[in-house]
């Protein structure tokens, strides 16, 4: 199967204020429904196509925007048709799968976003998937570079901030800790951007507590994926309530269900999962996290914020710098989306901004000379 020669401009679209999203599902009917959730937002129009090889014919005479992509198929699976167009012809995808493997597969091989597939019969559910659906084709745009703006929540939205999860206040030295701890943020891009991260750390690295905004179910995939990766020396497991954080190891805070929390404990710290509403629209939040470390290591701490759609984590990074940590934010050349680092820098809660991969130079060097006097 061969894609469309890159040089050959595509054609325009038959709207010219409408970004065209392909939707690549066998069944008739959901393609119907799917196409009628997404038209609901008026910037999109969408176009149909039953298999792979009915893309690739649409795809030589309209380039779309997104495609949002099934797996399972009969003549060509999803997985296989992400992996020829991200050699011959990449592009924003959002791909549907239950399959957390399957998930982190396409992920790795560029997919923008993963969504779980909802259950079609459960009408009290559809509303929160179609617009997390909505959310997801919106980020692939803007990853995809195509003239979509931000959406801003409106006055009086539902936003929740981290007060709903952690009170609010400053860090207090409380004696002496033992090791450092590093937290991370990362959403939109982050599959590959902590896969490229972790493999810049030593085996004796600081201990790690990641959030990557990854549906419910799919981080346990994604970490055994981590520790699984040769290039990768410290060992990554999904985190559980109560997990020390310890030297050489990184703990990612399960998907959907709970935020995660960092907590001094005797000299060190461990992690703790609390039930919550979504923060800065998600649950776990970066937001949380960073708060949490600045209350618990204050300057014993670092905190960086990677590739990603919106402002999550930027208030709490902020927190972080304000308590003395050691505060850095990936780079604008080497984000998939700028958008989380890009706040934090506006704020002024980044004190470093770096290219992907100099990030674990940079933290072992603090951990190296922690006072030195030039980090916050």
């Amino acid at each position: 199967m061969a894609l469309r020669d890159r040089s050959v401009p595509p054609a325009p679209p038959a709207h010219h204020s409408a970004i065209e999203v392909m939707v690549v599902d066998d069944s008739a009917v959901i393609r119907q429904r799917l196409k009628s959730i997404i038209e609901s937002d008026h910037r999109f129009r969408v176009t149909l196509a039953a298999d792979p090889y009915e893309a690739v014919a649409l795809l030589s005479r309209s380039v779309p925007g997104v495609i949002v992509l099934d797996v399972e198929m009969p003549r060509m699976d999803g997985l296989t048709f992400l992996r020829k167009l991200m050699k011959q012809h990449p592009m924003p995808v959002v791909l549907c799968t239950s399959i957390p493997d399957r998930a982190v597969t396409a992920l790795e091989m560029g997919a923008i976003e993963v969504i779980a597939k909802p259950d079609w019969l459960n009408a009290a559910r559809l509303p929160e998937w179609s617009a997390g659906l909505l959310e997801s084709i919106r980020n692939a745009a803007r990853a995809g570079k195509l003239p979509l703006r931000e959406d801003r929540p409106l006055a009086g939205d539902s936003r929740h901030s981290a007060d709903v999860v952690l009170p609010h206040v400053p860090y207090t030295p409380r004696g002496t800790v033992s090791d450092p701890l590093v937290v991370v943020g990362v959403s939109t891009g982050g599959v590959q951007a902590i896969q490229a991260m972790l493999a810049g750390f030593p085996a004796d690295a600081p201990g790690l507590v990641i959030v990557q905004h990854m549906p419910a179910d799919f981080t346990a995939a994604f970490a055994d994926r981590l520790n699984n990766d040769p290039r990768i020396k410290v060992e990554v497991v999904e985190a559980r309530h109560h997990d020390p954080v310890r030297r050489g190891k990184a703990l990612v805070i399960p998907g959907g269900a709970s935020h995660g929390i960092v907590r001094r404990h005797g000299s060190g710290y461990r992690v703790e999962l609390h039930e919550g509403p979504p923060v800065c629209l998600h649950r776990p939040s970066v937001e949380v996290l960073f708060r949490s470390a600045a209350q618990a290591a204050g300057p014993a701490a670092a905190g960086v914020i990677m590739t990603g759609m919106g402002d999550d984590g930027a208030g709490g990074l902020l927190e972080m710098r304000e308590a003395g940590s050691l505060t850095i934010a990936q780079n604008e050349a080497t984000c998939v989306v700028f958008g989380m680092p890009r706040e934090a820098i506006r704020r002024g809660a980044a004190k470093y901004v770096v290219p992907l991969e100099n990030i674990p130079q940079t933290i072992m060097a603090w951990v190296a000379n922690p006072d030195a006097g030039t980090w916050h």
